[in-house]
Protein backbone atom coordinates (compact mmCIF):
# COMPACT_ATOMS: atom_id res chain seq x y z
CA UNK A 1 0.00 0.00 0.00
CA UNK A 2 0.68 3.42 -0.25
CA UNK A 3 -2.04 5.54 0.72
CA UNK A 4 -0.58 9.86 0.87
CA UNK A 5 -2.40 11.85 3.10
CA UNK A 6 -2.45 15.58 3.42
CA UNK A 7 -4.20 17.46 6.19
CA UNK A 8 -4.49 21.28 7.18
CA UNK A 9 -1.31 21.67 5.03
CA UNK A 10 0.13 24.77 5.19
CA UNK A 11 3.11 26.37 3.90
CA UNK A 12 4.10 30.23 4.71
CA UNK A 13 6.95 32.04 3.57
CA UNK A 14 7.02 35.25 6.17
CA UNK A 15 3.74 36.79 5.02
CA UNK A 16 3.04 35.25 1.72
CA UNK A 17 1.32 32.26 2.69
CA UNK A 18 1.88 29.42 -0.43
CA UNK A 19 -0.41 26.70 0.58
CA UNK A 20 -3.39 27.25 2.98
CA UNK A 21 -4.82 24.68 4.76
CA UNK A 22 -4.86 21.98 2.26
CA UNK A 23 -6.55 18.62 2.60
CA UNK A 24 -6.14 15.65 0.29
CA UNK A 25 -6.13 11.85 -0.17
CA UNK A 26 -4.04 10.02 -2.57
CA UNK A 27 -4.86 6.78 -3.23
CA UNK A 28 -2.80 3.62 -3.66
CA UNK A 29 -2.13 2.96 -7.29
CA UNK A 30 -3.93 6.30 -8.51
CA UNK A 31 -2.80 8.88 -11.09
CA UNK A 32 -3.19 12.05 -9.63
CA UNK A 33 -2.41 15.80 -10.79
CA UNK A 34 -1.78 19.08 -9.24
CA UNK A 35 -2.61 21.70 -11.72
CA UNK A 36 -2.96 25.47 -11.65
CA UNK A 37 -0.65 28.86 -12.74
CA UNK A 38 2.42 29.69 -11.96
CA UNK A 39 1.88 30.45 -8.10
CA UNK A 40 -0.68 28.28 -7.17
CA UNK A 41 1.17 26.08 -4.74
CA UNK A 42 1.21 22.92 -6.30
CA UNK A 43 5.10 22.55 -6.59
CA UNK A 44 5.18 23.72 -2.75
CA UNK A 45 3.15 20.95 -2.06
CA UNK A 46 4.90 18.37 -4.12
CA UNK A 47 8.17 19.09 -2.30
CA UNK A 48 6.59 19.34 1.25
CA UNK A 49 5.38 15.55 0.34
CA UNK A 50 8.62 14.45 -0.45
CA UNK A 51 10.76 16.44 2.34
CA UNK A 52 12.37 19.06 0.43
CA UNK A 53 10.34 21.83 2.33
CA UNK A 54 9.32 21.70 5.85
CA UNK A 55 5.08 22.37 6.34
CA UNK A 56 4.19 25.41 8.49
CA UNK A 57 1.66 23.63 10.05
CA UNK A 58 -0.78 20.43 9.02
CA UNK A 59 0.56 16.62 8.63
CA UNK A 60 1.86 14.24 6.18
CA UNK A 61 1.35 10.77 6.58
CA UNK A 62 2.38 8.13 4.35
CA UNK A 63 0.87 4.53 4.98
CA UNK A 64 -0.83 5.93 7.95
CA UNK A 65 2.37 7.00 9.49
CA UNK A 66 2.95 11.13 9.82
CA UNK A 67 6.65 11.81 8.11
CA UNK A 68 6.55 15.29 8.91
CA UNK A 69 9.73 14.83 10.00
CA UNK A 70 11.37 12.27 8.16
CA UNK A 71 14.72 13.01 5.49
CA UNK A 72 13.60 12.54 2.48
CA UNK A 73 15.74 9.66 2.14
CA UNK A 74 13.75 7.87 4.34
CA UNK A 75 10.74 7.87 3.04
CA UNK A 76 10.74 6.04 0.33
CA UNK A 77 9.83 8.26 -2.37
CA UNK A 78 10.83 8.92 -6.07
CA UNK A 79 11.41 12.51 -7.59
CA UNK A 80 11.41 13.92 -10.90
CA UNK A 81 12.56 16.80 -11.49
CA UNK A 82 11.91 19.67 -14.17
CA UNK A 83 15.56 19.68 -14.72
CA UNK A 84 16.88 16.37 -15.61
CA UNK A 85 19.80 16.65 -13.21
CA UNK A 86 21.43 13.69 -14.34
CA UNK A 87 26.06 14.42 -13.92
CA UNK A 88 27.34 15.08 -16.79
CA UNK A 89 30.77 13.77 -16.26
CA UNK A 90 28.84 9.74 -15.86
CA UNK A 91 27.50 8.09 -18.55
CA UNK A 92 24.00 7.01 -18.57
CA UNK A 93 24.22 4.12 -17.20
CA UNK A 94 26.56 5.28 -13.98
CA UNK A 95 23.65 7.97 -13.38
CA UNK A 96 20.71 5.11 -13.66
CA UNK A 97 23.03 3.49 -10.81
CA UNK A 98 24.19 5.96 -8.15
CA UNK A 99 21.24 5.81 -6.18
CA UNK A 100 21.64 2.20 -5.67
CA UNK A 101 25.43 3.02 -5.24
CA UNK A 102 24.11 5.43 -2.69
CA UNK A 103 22.05 2.47 -1.05
CA UNK A 104 25.08 0.19 -1.13
CA UNK A 105 23.29 -2.65 -3.33
CA UNK A 106 25.69 -5.20 -4.55
CA UNK A 107 27.19 -4.72 -8.38
CA UNK A 108 25.44 -7.49 -9.95
CA UNK A 109 21.89 -6.68 -8.64
CA UNK A 110 23.05 -2.52 -9.77
CA UNK A 111 23.48 -4.24 -13.11
CA UNK A 112 20.33 -6.53 -13.38
CA UNK A 113 17.98 -3.24 -12.11
CA UNK A 114 19.77 -1.08 -14.78
CA UNK A 115 19.14 -3.63 -17.45
CA UNK A 116 15.62 -3.74 -16.44
CA UNK A 117 14.81 -0.47 -16.24
CA UNK A 118 16.33 0.60 -19.12
CA UNK A 119 14.25 -1.68 -21.13
CA UNK A 120 11.56 -0.71 -19.15
CA UNK A 121 11.89 2.89 -20.37
CA UNK A 122 13.21 2.04 -24.04
CA UNK A 123 17.05 3.52 -23.17
CA UNK A 124 19.41 0.11 -23.17
CA UNK A 125 21.03 1.82 -26.63
CA UNK A 126 22.34 4.74 -24.95
CA UNK A 127 23.73 3.54 -21.89
CA UNK A 128 27.34 3.75 -22.73
CA UNK A 129 26.77 7.48 -23.80
CA UNK A 130 27.31 10.41 -22.06
CA UNK A 131 24.15 12.67 -21.27
CA UNK A 132 25.81 15.39 -23.51
CA UNK A 133 24.94 13.10 -26.62
CA UNK A 134 21.36 12.68 -25.33
CA UNK A 135 18.59 14.97 -26.57
CA UNK A 136 15.89 16.24 -24.17
CA UNK A 137 13.34 13.33 -24.75
CA UNK A 138 16.36 10.72 -24.15
CA UNK A 139 17.54 12.62 -20.81
CA UNK A 140 14.23 13.14 -19.53
CA UNK A 141 13.97 8.82 -20.19
CA UNK A 142 17.28 8.44 -18.06
CA UNK A 143 15.87 10.65 -15.02
CA UNK A 144 12.63 8.39 -15.50
CA UNK A 145 14.98 5.34 -14.89
CA UNK A 146 17.12 6.74 -12.22
CA UNK A 147 14.27 7.17 -10.19
CA UNK A 148 12.40 3.70 -11.06
CA UNK A 149 15.57 1.58 -10.28
CA UNK A 150 15.45 2.63 -6.79
CA UNK A 151 12.18 0.86 -6.68
CA UNK A 152 10.40 3.53 -4.35
CA UNK A 153 6.52 3.33 -3.34
CA UNK A 154 5.36 6.30 -4.58
CA UNK A 155 6.73 8.74 -8.03
CA UNK A 156 6.89 12.53 -7.88
CA UNK A 157 7.08 14.68 -10.49
CA UNK A 158 7.99 18.09 -10.62
CA UNK A 159 6.62 19.37 -14.57
CA UNK A 160 9.25 16.93 -15.81
CA UNK A 161 7.73 17.59 -19.84
CA UNK A 162 7.87 21.56 -19.75
CA UNK A 163 11.13 21.89 -21.21
CA UNK A 164 10.44 19.65 -24.06
CA UNK A 165 9.38 20.36 -27.64
CA UNK A 166 5.02 19.84 -28.35
CA UNK A 167 5.97 16.26 -30.29
CA UNK A 168 7.97 15.07 -27.53
CA UNK A 169 5.59 15.77 -25.05
CA UNK A 170 2.81 14.09 -25.98
CA UNK A 171 5.24 10.95 -26.76
CA UNK A 172 6.53 11.12 -22.84
CA UNK A 173 3.19 11.83 -21.82
CA UNK A 174 2.32 8.54 -23.54
CA UNK A 175 5.16 6.51 -21.72
CA UNK A 176 4.18 7.97 -18.21
CA UNK A 177 0.62 6.96 -18.42
CA UNK A 178 2.36 3.32 -20.04
CA UNK A 179 4.58 3.22 -16.79
CA UNK A 180 2.08 3.58 -14.26
CA UNK A 181 -0.25 1.00 -15.87
CA UNK A 182 2.68 -1.29 -16.08
CA UNK A 183 3.93 -0.46 -11.93
CA UNK A 184 0.58 -0.14 -10.14
CA UNK A 185 2.36 2.77 -8.61
CA UNK A 186 1.32 6.09 -7.07
CA UNK A 187 1.77 9.03 -9.41
CA UNK A 188 1.81 12.42 -8.19
CA UNK A 189 2.16 14.48 -11.04
CA UNK A 190 2.55 18.46 -11.00
CA UNK A 191 2.21 20.66 -14.36
CA UNK A 192 0.66 24.06 -15.40
CA UNK A 193 -0.73 22.36 -18.43
CA UNK A 194 -3.98 21.60 -18.66
CA UNK A 195 -3.37 18.83 -21.76
CA UNK A 196 -1.38 16.83 -19.45
CA UNK A 197 -3.52 17.00 -16.34
CA UNK A 198 -6.76 15.62 -19.21
CA UNK A 199 -4.42 13.08 -20.60
CA UNK A 200 -2.67 11.55 -17.47
CA UNK A 201 -4.72 11.83 -14.93
CA UNK A 202 -7.31 9.50 -13.08
CA UNK A 203 -7.95 12.49 -10.52
CA UNK A 204 -7.27 16.34 -11.38
CA UNK A 205 -6.97 18.79 -8.15
CA UNK A 206 -7.00 22.15 -9.29
CA UNK A 207 -5.13 25.11 -7.49
CA UNK A 208 -5.50 28.53 -7.38
CA UNK A 209 -3.84 30.87 -4.63
CA UNK A 210 -2.67 28.07 -2.72
CA UNK A 211 -6.36 26.48 -2.42
CA UNK A 212 -7.84 23.46 -3.85
CA UNK A 213 -10.84 24.69 -5.88
CA UNK A 214 -12.14 21.78 -7.47
CA UNK A 215 -11.36 18.01 -7.38
CA UNK A 216 -12.61 15.54 -10.32
CA UNK A 217 -12.30 13.46 -13.09
CA UNK A 218 -10.96 15.01 -15.92
CA UNK A 219 -13.88 14.34 -18.00
CA UNK A 220 -15.59 16.23 -14.56
CA UNK A 221 -13.69 18.98 -14.47
CA UNK A 222 -13.98 19.77 -18.11
CA UNK A 223 -17.67 18.96 -18.04
CA UNK A 224 -18.44 20.30 -14.91
CA UNK A 225 -16.35 23.57 -13.92
CA UNK A 226 -17.16 24.72 -10.38
CA UNK A 227 -16.35 28.71 -11.20
CA UNK A 228 -15.07 30.66 -13.77
CA UNK A 229 -11.17 30.53 -13.08
CA UNK A 230 -11.84 26.20 -13.74
CA UNK A 231 -13.75 27.14 -16.61
CA UNK A 232 -11.41 29.47 -18.21
CA UNK A 233 -8.38 27.04 -17.32
CA UNK A 234 -8.84 23.95 -18.86
CA UNK A 235 -10.26 23.87 -22.63
CA UNK A 236 -7.71 24.06 -26.12
CA UNK A 237 -9.28 26.48 -27.78
CA UNK A 238 -10.41 27.83 -24.06
CA UNK A 239 -14.28 28.16 -23.36
CA UNK A 240 -15.66 31.47 -24.84
CA UNK A 241 -16.40 33.85 -21.70
CA UNK A 242 -18.33 36.78 -22.44
CA UNK A 243 -19.50 39.58 -19.53
CA UNK A 244 -22.14 41.18 -19.20
CA UNK A 245 -25.68 41.12 -17.18
CA UNK A 246 -28.37 38.60 -16.19
CA UNK A 247 -32.05 40.49 -16.80
CA UNK A 248 -35.74 39.56 -16.19
CA UNK A 249 -37.63 41.01 -18.96
CA UNK A 250 -40.76 38.43 -18.72
CA UNK A 251 -37.86 35.81 -19.34
CA UNK A 252 -34.36 35.18 -18.08
CA UNK A 253 -31.69 36.66 -20.48
CA UNK A 254 -28.24 37.17 -20.71
CA UNK A 255 -27.47 40.62 -22.23
CA UNK A 256 -23.34 41.93 -22.99
CA UNK A 257 -22.26 44.42 -26.30
CA UNK A 258 -21.46 41.03 -27.66
CA UNK A 259 -24.54 38.63 -27.66
CA UNK A 260 -28.18 38.66 -25.90
CA UNK A 261 -29.31 35.12 -25.05
CA UNK A 262 -32.44 34.00 -23.85
CA UNK A 263 -32.04 31.69 -21.04
CA UNK A 264 -33.33 28.00 -21.02
CA UNK A 265 -36.36 27.73 -18.70
CA UNK A 266 -34.37 26.25 -15.48
CA UNK A 267 -32.58 29.32 -15.50
CA UNK A 268 -36.32 31.02 -14.88
CA UNK A 269 -35.34 32.39 -10.95
CA UNK A 270 -32.03 33.81 -11.85
CA UNK A 271 -31.34 36.84 -9.94
CA UNK A 272 -30.88 40.16 -12.10
CA UNK A 273 -27.14 41.09 -11.84
CA UNK A 274 -23.98 41.14 -13.62
CA UNK A 275 -22.36 37.92 -14.79
CA UNK A 276 -20.32 35.91 -16.91
CA UNK A 277 -21.96 33.39 -20.09
CA UNK A 278 -19.63 30.93 -20.89
CA UNK A 279 -20.49 28.21 -23.63
CA UNK A 280 -17.35 25.71 -25.09
CA UNK A 281 -16.36 26.05 -28.62
CA UNK A 282 -17.47 22.81 -30.00
CA UNK A 283 -20.83 23.51 -28.85
CA UNK A 284 -21.05 26.83 -30.51
CA UNK A 285 -23.67 25.90 -33.79
CA UNK A 286 -22.59 27.79 -36.83
CA UNK A 287 -25.22 27.79 -40.05
CA UNK A 288 -25.71 29.90 -42.97
CA UNK A 289 -26.89 32.82 -42.96
CA UNK A 290 -31.10 32.57 -42.78
CA UNK A 291 -32.11 36.19 -42.32
CA UNK A 292 -31.54 36.03 -38.39
CA UNK A 293 -28.90 37.85 -36.52
CA UNK A 294 -25.55 37.44 -38.73
CA UNK A 295 -21.90 37.51 -37.57
CA UNK A 296 -19.25 37.87 -40.16
CA UNK A 297 -16.31 35.31 -39.37
CA UNK A 298 -12.87 37.12 -38.74
CA UNK A 299 -10.64 34.75 -39.24
CA UNK A 300 -10.68 30.97 -40.50
CA UNK A 301 -8.26 28.25 -39.30
CA UNK A 302 -8.09 24.86 -40.43
CA UNK A 303 -6.86 21.83 -38.47
CA UNK A 304 -7.59 19.45 -39.78
CA UNK A 305 -10.07 17.29 -38.49
CA UNK A 306 -11.59 20.51 -37.06
CA UNK A 307 -12.04 24.64 -38.46
CA UNK A 308 -11.95 26.92 -36.09
CA UNK A 309 -13.76 30.23 -36.54
CA UNK A 310 -12.77 33.20 -34.81
CA UNK A 311 -15.08 36.07 -34.62
CA UNK A 312 -14.93 39.62 -33.36
CA UNK A 313 -16.91 40.92 -30.45
CA UNK A 314 -16.63 43.56 -27.80
CA UNK A 315 -15.13 41.19 -25.49
CA UNK A 316 -10.91 41.54 -25.18
CA UNK A 317 -10.74 37.86 -26.90
CA UNK A 318 -12.18 36.85 -29.84
CA UNK A 319 -15.09 34.11 -29.55
CA UNK A 320 -14.75 30.72 -31.18
CA UNK A 321 -16.43 28.49 -32.77
CA UNK A 322 -15.27 24.77 -33.88
CA UNK A 323 -16.82 23.16 -36.96
CA UNK A 324 -16.30 20.04 -39.19
CA UNK A 325 -13.25 20.43 -41.38
CA UNK A 326 -15.06 19.21 -43.83
CA UNK A 327 -16.97 22.14 -43.89
CA UNK A 328 -16.16 25.17 -46.33
CA UNK A 329 -16.01 28.66 -44.76
CA UNK A 330 -13.93 32.03 -45.62
CA UNK A 331 -13.44 34.81 -43.70
CA UNK A 332 -15.80 37.85 -43.64
CA UNK A 333 -18.72 35.41 -44.39
CA UNK A 334 -21.87 36.27 -42.79
CA UNK A 335 -22.83 33.36 -40.63
CA UNK A 336 -25.63 32.55 -37.44
CA UNK A 337 -24.71 31.25 -34.43
CA UNK A 338 -26.83 29.65 -31.62
CA UNK A 339 -26.05 28.42 -28.53
CA UNK A 340 -27.73 25.08 -27.01
CA UNK A 341 -29.47 25.25 -23.67
CA UNK A 342 -27.83 22.62 -22.22
CA UNK A 343 -24.24 23.52 -22.73
CA UNK A 344 -24.63 27.04 -21.63
CA UNK A 345 -22.22 27.84 -18.67
CA UNK A 346 -23.24 30.72 -16.05
CA UNK A 347 -21.21 31.74 -13.14
CA UNK A 348 -22.71 35.11 -11.06
CA UNK A 349 -20.71 38.38 -10.07
CA UNK A 350 -18.01 36.50 -7.52
CA UNK A 351 -17.16 33.74 -10.49
CA UNK A 352 -18.96 31.08 -8.88
CA UNK A 353 -20.87 28.86 -11.46
CA UNK A 354 -24.71 29.57 -11.23
CA UNK A 355 -26.59 26.22 -11.00
CA UNK A 356 -30.02 25.90 -12.35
Amino acid sequence: MSRIELTNLRKEYGNVVAVNDLNLTIEDGEFIVLVGPSGCGKTTTLRMIAGFEDPTAGEIRLDGSIVNDLEPRDRDLGMVFQSHALFPHKNVADNIVFGLRMQKVGKEEQRRKMHEVAELVRISHLLAKMPGQCSGGESQRIALARTLVTEPSNFLLDEPLSSLDAKLRRELRAECDRLHEQLQKTFVYVTHDQEEAMTLADRIVVMDAGEIVQMGSPIDIYSNPVSYFVADFFGNPAMNLIEGEFVQNGSAEFRSDSFTVSLPEKYKDISPGKGTFGIRPENVQVSKANGGDTRNIGLVEPLGKDTLLYFETAAERPFVAIVEGTESHSSGEPVELSFPGDNMFLFDGTGDRIRA
